[in-house]
């Protein structure tokens, strides 16, 4: 995967914090600092997009829809 390079602006006190987390060594710079941030908000807003989706299924007809057919398959089954 190619990476690109970008400007950004950013609150003072947002960077003193950022410098912060270089300096104690949490991060080897700003950038991979920056880069693992919105990496991480991209898949927590996946995640909760996908929760969401989620939501909307019926419990009740997703169950019965994955149980469909169980009865005939079970007896069917080989022995093992």
């Amino acid at each position: 995967m190619g990476t690109s390079k970008i400007a950004i602006t950013i609150n003072s006190e947002t960077l003193t914090r950022l410098d912060g987390l270089v300096k104690s060594s949490v991060f080897p710079n700003r950038s991979r600092a920056i880069q693992e941030a919105v990496a991480e908000k991209l898949e927590r807003l996946q995640r909760n997009r996908l929760a969401r989706e989620c939501e909307k299924l019926d419990a009740d007809l997703e169950n019965a829809l994955a149980e469909e057919g169980m009865t005939t398959e079970i007896r069917s089954w080989p022995e093992y």
